[in-house]
């Protein structure tokens, strides 16, 4: 099946990836502190500068610092600029951070959601275990995110976020 081309990059090739329980997900050991990490997650400022799809623009966060329940706003660009309104649904101070995306405005209430990106942080021998996680269990849309590249694109992606997050915990 082809992928619509709103998730294709000219000249990129992108495998497709199995999904099992309709998630992927990355890991990598960070020669950092998980507090440190937690720190880059927490602060929706800074995902623009993490985001290694280059689809997350301008952060519009909210004043309050994250927690539980707590949203933040992005200026986001896939082909076409949109905004998204991000709800913290998971939260555990230095290990353990998800939120769920909709797109901002009265189309948030109509259009389909339920993905979360997740962060899991462990300490490991040489810093800090981070796994990434692209949730669509409980999207409506599942069966059609799950299929063709776009799994593969996403895997792609968060490994990019990954080697960022790293770069800015340990340079600078």
């Amino acid at each position: 099946m082809s992928t619509p081309s709103l998730f294709r990059r000219s000249g990129v090739s992108v495998e497709e990836v199995a999904m099992e329980d309709f998630a992927v997900s990355v890991e990598r050991v960070i020669p950092t502190s998980p507090e440190a990490i937690f720190a880059l997650l927490a602060d929706p400022t800074k995902h623009p500068v993490i985001d290694g799809s280059g689809t997350v623009r301008v952060a519009k966060p909210s004043g309050e610092k994250l927690a539980l329940g707590s949203s933040f706003g992005m200026a986001m660009r896939m082909g076409i600029p949109y905004s998204t309104t991000n709800e913290v649904v998971e939260f555990e101070q230095d290990r353990r951070i998800a939120w769920a995306p909709r797109l901002a405005g009265p189309l948030g209430r109509l259009a389909p959601s339920g993905r979360r990106w997740r962060y899991e942080l462990e300490p490991a021998d040489g810093g800090t275990r981070v796994r990434e996680t692209w949730d669509i269990s409980q999207d409506r849309l599942k069966g059609f995110f799950r299929r063709g590249r776009l799994p593969g694109r996403v895997r792609r992606d968060m490994e990019a976020t990954l080697a960022r997050i790293e770069k800015l915990v340990t340079e600078g």
